[in-house]
């Protein structure tokens, strides 16, 4: 089956600098390019995510903004997709089926943030659509929650996503093992 890598959401915004900062951010965009890497050298396309907003009040993401830039260590190269959303889920209202489709892609690579968000909107979406997808849990990121009064800490909210992945919605692995495969 031809895979396909799908890179989410990793701009400027969820940096230390940006709006939005989040934890681990760097090793996970470490993590991304590695894998981004591996995709140019191997041939396996490589499908770039952006989320901006035309709304100039927007609080995050704002279009033509430095926020909502794509992260220049895993900036699109050459004729790589990059598809620009408006939704949580990067199939909401975007030709990325389409995309995968011209490409016959049949089985997805996700990399990105944030994991309780885009990451979790385009696993389960893509899983719904029949695609076999695998998360690499170390080349995403998340920010701490609050809810009800409890405080959860980034890596309880990511831990907690890749096991609802794993448990019903594809394969997670660590960069490692899915490089050494």
């Amino acid at each position: 089956m031809k895979q396909g890598l799908v890179v989410v959401d990793l701009q400027n915004e969820y940096l230390a600098t940006g709006k939005l900062p989040l934890s681990g951010i760097e090793a996970a965009v470490a993590n991304a390019r590695r894998v981004i890497d591996h995709a140019r050298n191997t041939g396996i396309p490589v499908f770039h995510i952006r989320h901006e907003s035309d709304n100039a009040d927007a609080p995050i993401f704002v279009k033509g903004s430095k926020g909502a830039q794509i992260q220049p260590a895993v900036a699109p190269e050459d004729e790589e997709p990059v598809i620009v959303k408006k939704h949580i889920n990067a199939f909401r209202d975007t030709d990325l089926k389409k995309q995968l489709d011209a490409f016959d892609v049949q089985d997805i690579v996700v990399v990105g943030a944030m994991s309780h968000m885009c990451i979790d909107a385009v696993v389960r979406a893509a899983a719904d659509m029949g695609y076999p997808v695998t998360v690499l849990h170390d080349a995403c990121a998340t920010l701490d929650l609050k809810f009800n009064g409890v405080n959860v800490p980034a890596a309880q909210v990511h831990a907690a996503m890749m096991a609802a992945f794993e448990f019903g919605y594809g394969t997670v692995k660590c960069v490692d093992d899915y490089l050494s495969a």
